[in-house]
């Protein structure tokens, strides 16, 4: 599944100038897995990747993000930054492995200390102070799984994309959001209306 910016931004908390200057920079932070031009496109582990980024980017510097991901090219961890669970407690950006051990990334790379974990999926502010969403569940009744479509939204517990749904309820030949389980009889009103709010968000990215 490949996800545009406006999605992606949504769901990571991203903006459009971010994503560019993240992927176009020297050295660059990330280029999509999925397209460059004319059209950018990545992929859902871009966008884990992405959301982690703007997560540590409310805590350190963007310096701090560059040297972290510099010193994971440097101890020969050149994975897709997705496979990495990276934290920070504010000064620096630590490697956190499956046992839950931590290994500093920028002020002593290689060094190993105690960190706790922080949840970069629950909502947080960006570095604009502004709301990001739960990225499991971005409205109440919409999940993001990633055996599932790809990783694209759907209504929790069903195979139907909240933009399907939305669309449903757009232009002047809308639906109504009570009439949408006419078509899918597993969307209530409610999931409806959250997908609408949602695509809302994303397109105002």
């Amino acid at each position: 599944m490949a996800f545009p910016v406006d999605l992606t931004c949504a769901l990571t908390g991203a903006t459009p100038g971010q994503l560019s200057r993240w992927r176009r920079s020297p050295g660059a932070l990330l280029n999509p897995e999925v397209s460059q031009a004319p059209r950018v496109l990545y992929s859902f582990r871009d966008v884990l990747a992405l959301r982690t980024m703007v997560y540590l980017r409310t805590q350190v510097s963007l310096q701090r993000i560059r040297k972290a991901f510099h010193s994971l090219a440097g101890m020969d961890l050149t994975d897709h930054p997705s496979r990495y669970r990276l934290v920070s407690d504010g000064d620096s950006v630590y490697l956190v492995d499956e046992e839950g051990q931590a290994m500093d990334l920028v002020r002593r790379p290689g060094q190993r200390v105690i960190a706790e974990l922080d949840e970069v999926f629950a909502p947080f502010r960006n570095f604009n102070d502004d709301p990001v969403v739960d990225f499991l569940h971005p409205r109440q009744r919409l999940e993001v799984r990633e055996g599932r479509m790809g990783g694209w939204p759907t209504v929790s517990g069903t195979r139907v994309p909240y933009d399907t749904v939305a669309g449903l309820q757009r232009g002047e030949h809308g639906i109504s959001a009570q009439d949408v389980n006419r078509f899918y009889p597993d969307v209530s009103t409610d999931a409806a209306l959250d997908a609408i709010s949602f695509d809302e968000q994303v397109k105002s990215a």
